[in-house]
Formats: C-alpha cells, structure tokens, sequence
C-alpha cells in the first residue's frame, strides 16, 4: 500500500511539472511570437471585473474559433491606443468599418478615443469563454512579468549583458530549455525522497524521461507551426485605372505601370523571413524575401499595371512569414517547393533548439545511472568473493 501511494505522489509531482513547465513555455512562446499562445494575460484594470489586472486567461487563435461577434473578449493589435500594440478589450459592436472595442471598466469605446474601428486582421487571439465566462488563471500575468522583470535585472547586471535576454530570442529559447532542466531536476529529486525499502522499485519509471522530451519538442514544434500558418495574411491592393494622372496612391493612369511600397514589420522577439507572393500577373513583387530583426519594419517594393480599361481593380497579395532561425536563402528554397515543407523545417528547427538541453540532462542522467550500477556490482562481487 506505501509503495502504490508513493508511485502515485510520483505521478502527481510530474503532472504538476509537466503542468508547470507547459505554462512557461506557452508564456515565453508568446512573448518570443509576439502574438499570444494558449496563455495570454493583462496588465491593467480595463477588463475589470472580468478580468483583473494581472490575471491571465486562456486563449484561441481566430483561426480555431471562426467569426467574432460582439461580445466576445479579444486581443488585437491596436494602431493608436495607448501608442499601438495589443490590447485585450471586449467586441461591443460591429460595422461596416470594422468591429467597435470597450473595455469593460472603460465608460467608452476605444474608438471614442482614437482607435479606428478594429479589423479582422488586427485580432490576433479570441478569450475562451465557455458558459459565457472568459476563463481566467488568477495571478498569471503577475508571475510572468515578474519573472520577466527578474530576467531583464539578471541581464543588466551582467558586464556586456545589456537587454540580451529581452530582445535576443535564442537567448529566450535557452532560457525555456534551463527552465524544463530546473522543472525536471527539482520534480525528480521529490520523486527519489522514497523509503530505502522501495529504492530499488524506484529506478523503474512509470513515465519515460524520453517520452518527456519528445512530448515538448512536439508541443514546440506545434505551436511554431501553427503560429507561422496564423501569421500568414492575404490582402487586396486596390488601385483605380484613370484616364489623368493623380497625387492619390492608388489611381494609376491607365495603361501604365508605377511602383508603391507594402509596409511589413515584426513585432516579436525573433528574426523572422518575409515573403511575399502575388496573385495578380499585373502586380509584380519587386523584393519578394525580406529579412527582419526584432522590432525591424521595411517596405519592399511592388509594381502594378493599370489595365487599358478603366474602373476599379483589385490585386491579391500574399505573406508568409517564417521565424529566421534558419538562414534565409534555406527558406526561400524551402518555400519554393511549398509553404508547409518551410514551416515544418523551421518548426522543427526551434523545437529541436527547445528540448535539446533537456535531452542532454536525461541522457546525462542514464549514463550516470548506468555507471553507478556498474560499479555497485563490482562492490558485490568483491565483497562476496
């Protein structure tokens, strides 16, 4: 009976650090993607009571949930509120221009201010709300910017640190690994604190370290992946063919070609690889591959023909966009035999980077074990002979 209840003290202790270690790497992925992953949390007390500040709450990508509608809790990418960037704010009701946003403490719109109405190719995750009720975590975001804050102390207070850890995303990546290492030795100390009499039943795990690994480098792998398909966005270049010439950027005089700019950035904390396809044999890409660091914006150029006749036109625009963790002529190759067999490279690419210190503290780990029986036979047998 001891036995069976210390395995099963065990098992609750690696489901704790599986639980644990699941919800730091979602926070971290979130904050590497710059865009939230399962997790996502406030900082301020807009969304009170729903959501008090510092809470977090469970989230879904737009693609997973379909259509929004008023009364449903999002994340956008906000263009003016509170200088930009994203914002978790309540769908209050919808319009020809866009959906209008109110945080629930607020007595107005965001678009009472100076957000313009909000577009679906602003909202970036959708609150889960089942029974109606957004489903918060108490206290998350509260965690996770305080380990932040402690991450960016630690790396201004070393020489030639600097904000490494907070703009450098492999130097985040290295971090979830060492966190999976911390969470794997502290989970399996609790486990070995057993009574001598079951030591030796001990060393036969129920859950293999190995299947552990390949569990995280899956996750990673999936939420990278389905990240890069989310982050892939198709838009129309509407341009008008004239019979004049005009200052306006999108009246072409007829006949004629004339080059514009397309704006990409990147708000995340990893490189990311651009590129950019046309739908249109009248809109030529120019620079079709962009690379962009952190924080980096750009505006490669494209050229569009207006056709002999006039009217409106429209001109498909597509962009992928791929974490640079691999160099950025592997990608375009990649991608030229099809988007996907890029996404699963760099998927792959990331995960590997992700739970390769973890596998190298098991593997560590199986050959210390090893030798440590190895040499405990060879007590045995000297002492027996």
């Amino acid at each position: 009976m001891a036995e069976q209840s210390t395995t099963i003290h065990t098992q609750l202790w690696r489901l704790v650090g599986l639980l644990v270690g699941g919800v730091l790497l979602a926070l971290i992925a979130g904050n590497l993607l710059g865009t939230p992953v399962v997790l996502s949390f406030v900082e301020t007390g807009s969304m009170e009571p729903t959501i008090q500040t510092g809470d977090g709450f469970v989230v879904l990508p737009p693609a997973v949930t379909g259509d929004v509608s008023a009364g449903d809790v999002v994340v956008f990418d906000a263009r003016e509120l509170e200088g930009g960037g994203l914002t978790t704010h309540r769908i209050v009701n919808e319009t020809d221009d866009g959906y209008i946003t109110q945080g629930d403490a607020n007595p107005f719109t965001d678009q009472d201010d100076s957000e313009p109405p909000v577009s679906d190719d602003q909202i970036v995750a959708v609150a889960w709300q089942p029974n109606g009720q957004v489903l918060t975590v108490p206290y998350l975001g509260t965690a996770s910017m305080e380990l932040q804050a402690t991450m960016e102390s630690a790396a201004t207070s070393v020489p030639g640190g600097g904000t490494t850890l907070s703009t450098d995303g492999s130097s985040l990546l290295l971090v979830v690994g060492i966190g999976f290492i911390v969470l794997s030795f502290l989970f399996e100390q609790q486990s070995t604190r057993r009574p001598s009499s079951s030591r030796s039943r001990s060393r036969s795990l129920p859950v293999d370290p190995r299947k552990v690994v390949l569990a995280v480098g899956v996750l990673v792998c999936a939420i990278t992946g389905g990240t890069m398909i989310v982050m892939a966005d198709s838009s129309e270049l509407t341009v008008i063919s004239a019979e004049f010439d005009s200052d306006r950027p999108d009246v072409i005089l007829k006949d004629t070609t004339e080059r514009q700019s397309v704006p990409v950035d990147n708000g995340g904390l990893l490189p990311v690889v651009s590129v950019l396809e046309s739908g249109s044999e009248r809109l030529v890409v120019e620079d079709t591959t962009t690379s962009l660091a952190p924080g980096a914006s750009a505006e490669p150029e494209v050229s569009i023909t207006a056709p002999a006749k006039t009217g409106r036109y429209s001109h498909l625009l597509t962009e992928y966009r791929y974490f640079g963790v691999l160099p950025p002529t592997m990608i375009v190759v990649l991608h030229s035999i099809h988007p996907l067999v890029a996404i699963v490279a760099v998927a792959v690419t990331i995960g590997g980077i992700v739970s390769a210190p973890l596998a190298m503290v098991v593997t560590m780990r199986t050959v210390r074990t090893r030798t440590r029986s190895r040499s405990r036979t060879r007590q045995d047998n000297d002492g027996f002979w």
